[in-house]
């Protein structure tokens, strides 16, 4: 079991990596703050005076300027494989009146940053209307549906995945190895320890020598404590005996 195209997109696309902007005959790539909201609508906060807010005014008779919006996945550590890289396509219009504080709200359920109080004076919000989503790795290239995007949701322990890596390796390095290795039974034993190098809610990723290789969750995690209750047998073998 592992995350779909559209989860690992969604996960890359929360808000939580740095993301530049190509803007339809405009300059570019701009770094530009976003967010995607609980609906899978792509939230974009810049100065009102910046760069991005004056390359994203429409031109004359028009409503709104195509963009792609570019996030690359950053590793949590050394040694990390990378996720990959999507973009996402489509049209973008300033967000105005009745419809800004909801906008302002969803935007703040993700990343409740104090500049959403300068919004409307310094600060101005964008809302992209999605058309197209593609995500890649490895050279390999997928379309996403974005009504599937839309309804997929970021992986829940993508933001601490760091400090679950991290706590894994200094306090439960010996746990987690021989887990492995009961796991991986005869058939292949690495020389060197085994080492979790990436985390979501369908499992770990763990690196063999010059392998990686992926161990299932029985079911998918929903948070950190959830992920603690999972982990218990593990991290500690007798007691789950």
């Amino acid at each position: 079991m592992q995350p779909s195209h559209a989860e690992v997109a969604r996960t890359l696309a929360a808000g939580h990596l740095p993301a530049v902007a190509h803007v339809a005959c405009g300059p570019g790539p701009l770094p530009v703050r976003h967010v995607t909201d609980a609906h899978g609508r792509v939230l974009l906060l810049s100065p009102a005076d910046g760069a991005f807010a004056l390359a994203t005014r429409p031109q004359p008779g028009a409503d709104d300027i195509a963009m792609v919006l570019d996030i690359t996945d950053v590793p949590p550590m050394a040694g990390s494989p990378a996720l990959g890289r999507v973009w996402v396509s489509g049209w973008v219009t300033t967000v105005e009146g009745d419809e800004l504080r909801q906008a302002v709200l969803d935007y703040a359920d993700v990343d409740a940053t104090g500049d959403l109080l300068d919004v409307g004076d310094t600060k101005v919000l964008h809302r992209m209307d999605i058309a197209e989503v593609r995500y890649e790795r490895n050279e390999n290239l997928v379309d996403v549906d974005p009504d599937e995007f839309a309804e997929a949701t970021p992986d829940p322990l993508r933001q601490i995945e760091f400090d679950l890596i991290a706590d894994l390796a200094d306090h439960h390095l010996d746990e987690m190895s021989a887990y492995v290795r009961r796991q991986l039974g005869s058939a292949f034993q690495p020389k060197s320890e085994p080492r979790v190098v990436r985390l979501d809610r369908y499992g770990f990723m763990v690196r063999l020598d010059d392998k990686l290789a992926r161990l299932g969750f029985p079911r998918p995690v929903t948070d950190r404590h959830d992920l603690a209750h999972l982990l218990h047998p593990v991290l500690c073998h007798r007691c789950g005996h």
